[in-house]
Parts: C-alpha cells; sequence; structure tokens
C-alpha cells in the first residue's frame, strides 16, 4: 500500500519519538527481514532498533532493498553480541511469542503494551520488545528477563505472521496511542470546488430540483407535497455535500429536465 508522501519524505524524523519503545530483534536470519522491519517500524514512528547476533553479520544492501528508503531507521541501528547488553537500560520489556512457556508471566495485547508504554514514557521510563529469530523465536532465556509475554490476538488456527507484520501490529498500537486523527473526516484539500458547500447552495440546489419535480408532476399530489419534499431534503442533508457536488447534482437535474422536454438530453 503506496501511501508515502514524497514531498515531506525528509520530515520522517519530525514524527519519530524517542521515548518511543526499542525494538530488538534477537538472532535476525536474513537482512531483507530486517530492512522490512525498519520500513515497518518508520511507518510507525519507532526508531530506536537493536539488533542482537544477526545469523551471517550485517547485510546492510539486501536490508536498504527492503526498506522502502527506511533508512533512517538502519542508519541508527545498534548491534549488540547479547540480549543481555540490548536491554541493559530499559526498565521494562515485553516478549513477542507465540509458543507456550512453562513461565508463569502476564500476557498482554499489543494494545495493553502501548498503554503502558505511553503511560512508562511520561515517567521517563523506557520500554522494549523482543523478537526472536524467524524460525524458532525467542530462547527461553530471553523470555525470562522479560517482564511480561505479548501476545498477538489473531486467528487460533492460523497466526503465523512474518517478523515486519508482527511489528507492524505492535507498532500500530503504539503510534495510535499518540495520535490524535479524528475517527471519520473528509480531507482536506487545494481545490476551491471541494470545500463544503453553504447552506445558501444547498437550498439552492433543493428548490431547483424541487421546481424540476412539481413541472414534472412526482409532487403533484398537493396534501403530500410538504412531507415529500422534507424526505427528500433529509436524503441529502444527511450527506456532507461539497459545491462540486452540489453543481454536478444540478447539472444531472438540468440534464433530465432537457431530456423531458426534447432538449439535448432526450433519452429513448
Amino acid at each position: 500500500m503506496a501511501g508515502t508522501d514524497r514531498r515531506r519524505k525528509s520530515e520522517a524524523a519530525d514524527f519519530c519519538r524517542e521515548d518511543a519503545p526499542a525494538i530488538i530483534l534477537v538472532e535476525p536470519q536474513l537482512g531483507e527481514n530486517i530492512g522490512m522491519v525498519a520500513r515497518a517500524m518508520l511507518n510507525c514512528g519507532l526508531i530506536d532498533l537493536r539488533i542482537v547476533n544477526p545469523r551471517e553479520g550485517w547485510d546492510r544492501d539486501k536490508a536498504e532493498k527492503c526498506s522502502s528508503g527506511a533508512r533512517l531507521v538502519l542508519d541508527r541501528a545498534r548491534f549488540f553480541t547479547s540480549t543481555k547488553e540490548a536491554v541493559a537500560d530499559l526498565e521494562t520489556i515485553y516478549a513477542t511469542t507465540a509458543r507456550p512457556r512453562d513461565m508463569v508471566k502476564a500476557m498482554v495485547t499489543p494494545r495493553q503494551a502501548a498503554k503502558e508504554s505511553v503511560e512508562l514514557a511520561t515517567r521517563e521510563l523506557k520500554t522494549g520488545i523482543l523478537f526472536g529469530k524467524e524460525a524458532k523465536g525467542l530462547h527461553n532465556d530471553d523470555v525470562a528477563m522479560c517482564d511480561a509475554i505479548l501476545h498477538l490476538p489473531l486467528n487460533p488456527a492460523f497466526a503465523s505472521l512474518n517478523l515486519a507484520q508482527a511489528v507492524l501490529l505492535i507498532g500500530y498500537e503504539w503510534y495510535t496511542m499518540n495520535d490524535d486523527t479524528e475517527e471519520r473526516y473528509i480531507p482536506e484539500t487545494r481545490s476551491k470546488m471541494a470545500r463544503p458547500a453553504t447552506k445558501e447552495e444547498v437550498i439552492g440546489f433543493y428548490e431547483h430540483l424541487e421546481r424540476e419535480l412539481d413541472d414534472s408532476g412526482f409532487l403533484r399530489i398537493e396534501e403530500k407535497r410538504p412531507s415529500m419534499v422534507r424526505n427528500i431534503r433529509n436524503i441529502f442533508a444527511r450527506v456532507e455535500l461539497t459545491l462540486q457536488e452540489v453543481q454536478t447534482l444540478r447539472g444531472i437535474v438540468a440534464f433530465l429536465s432537457n431530456g423531458r422536454s426534447g432538449g439535448p438530453g432526450k433519452g429513448k
């Protein structure tokens, strides 16, 4: 899904926060996966990538090709020889694992982990999320170091995710905790015609439509006319019409009217 505004790409760092959770990859097997993780992180404003003993070293070229330009994350990535070193400065760590472990630990959803991370950040406490190698996941010793297990509630009969997908799902929950995007809105546009129509413009359309409905005989029953007019107006009132849409509707009404009167819009 392509959604990057290339004109704003230089602003990517402005949407990242230093108090965001660290993403710690333990023994990742493919440079391509590291690149896709970097892409997922930058999607969600995460910037602290830590890598523990990547297999066959660090293949920057392969990672960069798969990062879709998330060099900001790759440039800042830090490498460690042990998980213990990678998490040393963190106060709270979540382990991502799908396998049952013989350990008694709290289970949290990505949403709950995000809430906790945001709250901890207000107290200047740093969190991290631990991801194991693609094929086998985390070692038990790594899980033992964590404060809770982060569990993604997915289809229990098919909960398979690749590394970047898991990072994206978890990162998204954190990002939305800090985001004030309206739940429903009409995006702004530079077109003057796409602005919301004024009441004068909308009422002008209503009156145009009603004149044509009167002329066509649709509103011929006098006692029913007021309620029918109100119903028609209420239909359009439920839609947030733009000036362009009002003009299009008036054009449709005019075209149908010309067709009825034998003008250029006349059909069969």
